[in-house]
């Protein structure tokens, strides 16, 4: 370990006796994530005419349950294992694909970068519901104080944050309840022939869509969608696993606090909708995204909407809060020589930029940016764990030519649809591809030399 990055130098596993079982950290956590109502509201809202629901209730659903399985399957499990096997964190164990020194960049400092992205998707979709409240206040002056706010509490004040945040996603659970009980009656009656001179004669511009998709096509938008949003907390498994005790803790951590909690949120979100729509509640072609003020109003009346908007946003808070701190975390062990007060700033002032100029308002060509960025570094780390037999090999010297390789191809294939480029189901495409890439190159031995770390593994 003689002359390697301080971050490697100075990583000590997490002992056993600092672990907990699954239902304590990781499955709450992840729930967490997942209650954020940045995610479940805009499951079947495809900007498509009729939506997710063109062609019926089932078909979102299923394809929800699908992408529930992949993100839990392919994007959170293996480094939750590697996690919980070595006690160490996401940068630490990210060296083996990346190298000691690249490992600094990928995933160090990249995920410590997209974490502003969260923040500026916060700031925008939260500023949007407050708005409804604080009427008299500008937009753009409620984007700036929101994330100016997020930004200093991650650095100074995470915990006073945190001594809240565990009860805070219980508001968007029991709004989506609510909202359940309210529409629940009427999806019986709702039925896709609602779109259906839409579908056959749609064109841009009618009812503010545009041609209805094809059954595929709703499948791999919701599935996209899903998948991009997950990326980067799937990789984040590596550090929720070094608090699980044994594999047994990584399983239903993550089947329990990522499947089922995306099977419930996204079908409660279909249900609503399908609701909304055979009560007559709303035009075809009227906005399909849950919290619309339309959407809402229609349910619970205007004031009462305007309240939920309201709680909705504030328990937005802490996610924006925690994404500072975890990009200060990241930018402090990567660049122990840069000041992370600085950076993070400068980070936080970028957020707020992308929020106020509308860019991090296209959810879903973030999460498929997202994807693709972390999409084949999963993709890698699950054929390194099972090349050096189910456990982590250690840091490879230098760049491995071999993660980079596999990165740059699978980030070029998913991130194509953000350049128009129709390609389906692109995070998925760019784990395979990065999973693919990394095995041939392995096999080929186009591998920095590995230091051995295996003396690091906490076996339980």
């Amino acid at each position: 370990m003689d002359n390697q990055p301080a971050y490697l130098a100075n990583a000590k596993p997490n002992p056993a006796a600092n672990r907990a079982p699954w239902y304590q950290n990781t499955a709450p956590a992840y729930a967490g994530i997942i209650l954020w109502f940045v995610f479940w509201q805009d499951i079947v809202n495809t900007g498509t005419f009729g939506g997710g629901l063109a062609h019926g209730i089932w078909l979102p659903i299923v394809s929800v349950v699908v992408a529930a399985l992949l993100c839990h399957f392919l994007f959170y499990l293996v480094p939750g294992l590697l996690g919980m096997k070595t006690g160490l964190p996401l940068y630490v164990i990210g060296s083996g694909v990346f190298g000691a020194r690249g490992g600094i960049i990928m995933p160090g400092l990249l995920m410590g970068l997209l974490q502003f992205g969260w923040v500026a998707v916060n700031i925008y979709f939260s500023s949007l519901l407050l708005s409804q409240t604080l009427t008299m206040v500008p937009l753009w002056v409620i984007m700036v104080a929101w994330g100016a706010l997020a930004t200093f509490m991650g650095l100074k004040g995470i915990q006073y944050v945190a001594k809240v945040s565990t009860y805070l996603p219980l508001i968007p659970l029991v709004i989506l309840l609510v909202l359940l009980a309210k529409t629940v009656g009427h999806v019986k009656e709702f039925s896709p022939e609602v779109f259906e001179s839409g579908i056959a004669n749609a064109v841009v511009g009618v009812s503010g869509g545009v041609k209805a998709l094809s059954s595929f096509g709703i499948f791999a938008f919701i599935v996209t969608y899903v998948v991009g949003f997950f990326a980067t907390a799937g990789a984040a498994g590596a550090d929720f696993g070094t608090n699980a005790r044994h594999a047994d803790d990584v399983q239903k951590g993550g089947l329990f606090g990522v499947t089922l909690m995306m099977i419930f949120t996204g079908v409660v979100a279909v249900l609503i909708i399908s609701g909304i729509y055979g009560a007559n509640l709303m035009l075809s072609g009227a906005p399909m995204q849950v919290t619309d003020s339309g959407v809402l109003s229609a349910i619970l009346g205007g004031s009462v909407a305007k309240l939920v908007m309201f709680l909705l946003a504030l328990a937005a808070f802490p996610a924006a809060c925690f994404s500072s701190l975890i990009a200060a975390n990241s930018f402090k062990t990567m660049l122990p020589k840069v000041n992370a007060n600085i950076s993070v700033a400068i980070g936080g002032a970028v957020a707020i930029v992308l929020a106020v100029t509308g860019v991090a308002g296209k959810s879903a060509a973030v999460f498929g940016f997202i994807g693709a960025s972390f999409g084949p570094i999963c993709g890698a780390l699950l054929v390194d764990y099972f090349l050096n037999g189910k456990t982590w090999g250690g840091a490879r010297a230098g760049f491995n030519p071999a993660g980079w390789a596999a990165w740059a191809l699978g980030f070029t294939v998913g991130v194509l649809p953000n350049f128009g480029v129709a390609l389906p189901l692109a995070p998925v495409a760019a784990f395979a591809v990065g999973a693919g890439v990394y095995y041939a190159f392995a096999r080929l031995g186009l591998q920095s030399k590995q230091i051995s770390r295996r003396d690091a593994e906490t076996r339980s």
